[in-house]
C-alpha cells in the first residue's frame, strides 16, 4: 500500500471543512485505508479548524485555564455547571459545545471566575480560600501588566491557522532555540537557525495537526522566518539563554552566529516528547548543511515561495503538508 494525499470536504457537525486527507491505497484492490495515526490526524485537522472558525478553546487553553487557579478538573466541573467529568474530557480533545465554551473562555477572566465561584458553593472552605487567593494574585498581576512578554514578542495570542493552532508560548520557543544552539557546534549562523526553527515547528504541524511553539514565520528574500525574529533573539541574548557572535566578512557584510550560554542547558521538560523527537529529526537533518544550502532548499517549498510571491506574507501552517525537505 502506499500512502497518498488528497483535498476533501468533511462533514462535522453540520458544518463542512476542507481537510488534505491522509490515507494508505491498496494498489490491487484500490481501497482506501487509515490506521490509528491517520484517522487521527485527519480528525485533529477538522477540529482544529472547527475550534478556529468559532472561536473554541484548545486543549492546552482548558488545561492552563484549570491549572492557574490551582483547581482540580472535577472541582472546575462543579464551579461551572458542568458533569462531573465534563471539564476533564474537553482536557482530553472533547469539542465543548458553544455555550459551555464561552463559559470556560468567561472563566479566564478572574473576576468573572471569582464570582463563578461564589455562585456555586461547590468548593469546601479550605479549597475555596486556596482558589480565591489565586484569584487575587491573578487580578493583582492584570492591574499591573497590561501585556503579556509572550504576546509583545510573538504577536497575538490568540491560536489560529498562522499559528498551528497552538497558542503562542515564548517558553517553548526559547527552548527549541536553545537546543539548536546546542545541537549545531561551533556556532549557529543567524539564517540557518530560523530555518530550522520554521523546519521544526512546520514539521510538528504535518504530524500532529499541532505547532510546537506557536510562532508564527514570515517569507521574506533569504527564506521562512519568525516573525520579529530580531526582537526574539535579542531578548534570548540579553537574558543569557544564549550567547551571539558577531563576523564581518571581506565584502563588508556582517553575519550573527549563536553559541550555547556556559549556565544555560536545555530544559526537555518544557517540550512532549513528540516535540523533542522532531527537534531531534530536524537537527539531524540540517546539522550539517551549510547556510547557503539551506536557504536554496527552504526556496523550494511552496510554503516559502507562494507566499514570498505574494508579498512576504506570513505562511499557514496549512501548507505543511506540502513540505518536501522533511
Amino acid at each position: 500500500m502506499s500512502l497518498r494525499q488528497e483535498r476533501i470536504a468533511h462533514e462535522f457537525r453540520k458544518e463542512s471543512f476542507t481537510i488534505l486527507y491522509h490515507y494508505y491505497l491498496c494498489e490491487d484492490t484500490g481501497e482506501k485505508f487509515e490506521d490509528e495515526h491517520l484517522a487521527q490526524l485527519n480528525l485533529d485537522q477538522v477540529y482544529h479548524q472547527f475550534r478556529n472558525r468559532h472561536n473554541l478553546p484548545f486543549p492546552e487553553d482548558i488545561i492552563a485555564l484549570r491549572k492557574q487557579y490551582d483547581i482540580s478538573a472535577a472541582r472546575m466541573s462543579e464551579v461551572l455547571g458542568f458533569g462531573i467529568n465534563v471539564y476533564k474530557s474537553y482536557e482530553a480533545g472533547e469539542i465543548p459545545n458553544s455555550s459551555n465554551a464561552r463559559l470556560i473562555q468567561l472563566a479566564n477572566n478572574p473576576r468573572e471566575f471569582r464570582k463563578l465561584v461564589e455562585l456555586s458553593n461547590a468548593l469546601n472552605p479550605k479549597e475555596h480560600t486556596r482558589v480565591m487567593h489565586k484569584i487575587d494574585e491573578l487580578v493583582l498581576q492584570e492591574d499591573f501588566n497590561n501585556f503579556t512578554l509572550s504576546g509583545y514578542l510573538m504577536g497575538d495570542e490568540k491560536a489560529n491557522e498562522q499559528t498551528g493552532y497552538r497558542r503562542p508560548s515564548l517558553n517553548k520557543f526559547v527552548e527549541m532555540v536553545v537546543f539548536f544552539t546546542q545541537e549545531v557546534q561551533p556556532g549557529l549562523w543567524k539564517t540557518k537557525l530560523n530555518k530550522m526553527l520554521f523546519y521544526a515547528d512546520f514539521l510538528h504541524f504535518k504530524k500532529t495537526v499541532q505547532s510546537i511553539s506557536g510562532c508564527r514565520y514570515r517569507a521574506i528574500d533569504m527564506g521562512p522566518v519568525p516573525n520579529d525574529f530580531h526582537s526574539l533573539f535579542d531578548y534570548m541574548v540579553r537574558n543569557e539563554h544564549i550567547d551571539s557572535t558577531v563576523t564581518t566578512f571581506s565584502n563588508g557584510s556582517i553575519g550573527e552566529q549563536f553559541v550555547p550560554h556556559a549556565q544555560r542547558s536545555f530544559d526537555a521538560s518544557r517540550l512532549t516528547p513528540t516535540e523533542l523527537e522532531t527537534l531531534q529529526e530536524v537537527a539531524t537533518r540540517f546539522k550539517t548543511i551549510k547556510t547557503s544550502d539551506i536557504v536554496t532548499i527552504s526556496h523550494q517549498e511552496a510554503a516559502w515561495e507562494k507566499n514570498f510571491k505574494n508579498g512576504k506574507k506570513l505562511i499557514s501552517y496549512l501548507d505543511a503538508f506540502t513540505l518536501i525537505h522533511v
